[in-house]
């Protein structure tokens, strides 16, 4: 089977001078990359472990080590550019501890949202085959360049490398978007049309305060995909009259699935929750209990010293997951919402993302998130905690008739409070754990 860094010393010999990564401080050609990556991976060798234990920062010093620990038959770990000391030092020392599996080339730790962090072992089968589930779906191609603004040890970006590279194409990194001016002028300035991959927040970001810019670099874009944590319907259709004619690509993925299906909203069906077709290696399924249930060659080869777990998700060549949802009349996965947030109200179960969605579609909010509360009464009740745009006000009782307005009755949160900020992780998802009662 071809690897990653084969694609890699192909395109460095057939075009060497071609840009393969980008950031503020310069560039690397590919041929400049492949040699990096060589001299580095000699390096490797000179170490007796077999696994590689890093920081994931957002340098071209990363992506030389992630491709030259393949190249030298070392497993990778890259971990948080930010992780402390201590928690950097219990990886290794846990690494160490079980036999990994032979097939086994990256161990990528899980954000951890609904659980403890788990290392989840993948194979260079699974990365080439998340890749051409990328490049056949949404048309990577060796004429963009893509722009990864999100943490490299994550799978939203480390992915995007994947087809990048087997494509031939540039890529960009960014250290998140720290300034909009900042992102818009690698748009303006690219050589070619730009992708991108970006979290609903960053999104909403974006939409909200880069309204003018992102309209007049329409035509820079040639794809945008976004994942890690629903988009709301209002921003959907906000990017569609934004971007008319850029691929707006919605995509169902985990670490442990891999990328399996996406849904271009930018092209007649734009509603949200709806995560499109199985890709070419994937295939889904529903259970009798209304769980997502994954197919293919993209999942991973199990958790880390952890037989009970992977055997709790991962059997019969399948991964069971969490995420409710249901498949339509035209074969498109629609996601319900995720077991753990579902939150029952006197005997209705509500998915808090719905409620979410429709609150943000105010124009006033500029982010919220639905959580369960003590009632007196009602035993649960919901209760909004939202954020206000700057240079707006909303008073409680027009968000109440806002929310009365779109949803059933059991489903508009009985208590509201403003707050300076809703917690999310670092790929941009609602931090719900930290809203749960201590």
């Amino acid at each position: 089977m071809k690897q990653l860094e084969d694609y890699l010393r192909d395109y460095a010999q057939s075009s060497p001078m071609k840009i393969a990564l980008q950031n503020a401080e310069g560039s690397l050609t590919y041929n400049e990359l492949w040699t990096a990556v060589c001299d580095r991976a000699t390096e490797l060798l000179m170490n007796q472990s077999s696994v590689y234990v890093t920081r994931a920062n957002q340098g071209f010093d990363f992506v030389i080590d992630y491709l030259a620990a393949h190249k030298s038959g070392k497993v990778i770990i890259p971990l948080e550019k930010d992780l402390p000391d201590v928690q950097f030092q219990d990886i290794i020392e846990l690494t160490a501890q079980a036999t990994i599996p032979e097939v086994v080339s990256d161990i990528l730790f899980t954000t951890g949202t609904t659980g403890k962090q788990k290392g989840t072992m993948i194979s260079q089968s699974i990365i080439i085959s998340d890749a051409e589930n990328l490049i056949d779906a949404q048309g990577f191609s060796s004429d963009i360049t893509f722009i990864i603004t999100g943490p490299l040890n994550h799978i939203g970006s480390l992915s995007k490398i994947w087809p990048s590279i087997i494509v031939g194409a540039t890529i960009y990194i960014m250290d998140g978007i720290k300034d909009l001016n900042t992102f818009f002028n690698v748009v303006k300035n690219a050589s070619s049309k730009v992708a991108t991959f970006q979290v609903p927040a960053s999104l909403r970001m974006l939409i909200q305060f880069g309204e003018k810019q992102l309209k007049d670099c329409a035509e820079k874009f040639d794809f945008i995909e976004t994942g890690a944590a629903p988009i709301s319907q209002a921003d959907m259709e906000i990017l569609c009259k934004l971007l008319p004619n850029t691929r707006l690509y919605n995509t169902y993925a985990s670490t442990e699935t891999g990328i399996i299906a996406t849904h271009n909203f930018n092209d007649g069906y734009c509603v949200a929750g709806c995560l499109g077709k199985p890709m070419k290696h994937s295939a889904i399924t529903i259970d009798d209990n209304g769980f997502i249930v994954c197919e293919g060659k993209t999942l991973m080869v199990g958790y880390y010293g952890d037989t009970d777990e992977t055997n709790r998700v991962l059997h019969d060549n399948k991964i069971f997951t969490k995420d409710k949802g249901n498949i339509d009349k035209e074969g498109r996965l629609q996601l319900v919402g995720r077991e753990g947030d579902i939150i029952n109200v006197g005997g209705f179960k509500i998915n808090p993302v719905e409620v979410e969605d429709v609150a943000k579609s105010m124009p006033e909010i500029a982010d919220c998130i639905c959580i369960p509360a003590p009632h007196p009464v009602l035993g649960i009740a919901l209760r909004l905690l939202y954020v206000v745009k700057e240079y707006h006000s909303v008073e409680k009782r027009a968000i109440a008739k806002h929310l009365a307005s779109k949803l059933e009755s059991y489903k508009v949160p009985q208590l509201y409070t403003q707050v300076e900020k809703v917690e999310r992780t670092y790929n941009g998802k609602l931090y719900r754990k930290a809203y749960l009662p201590k």
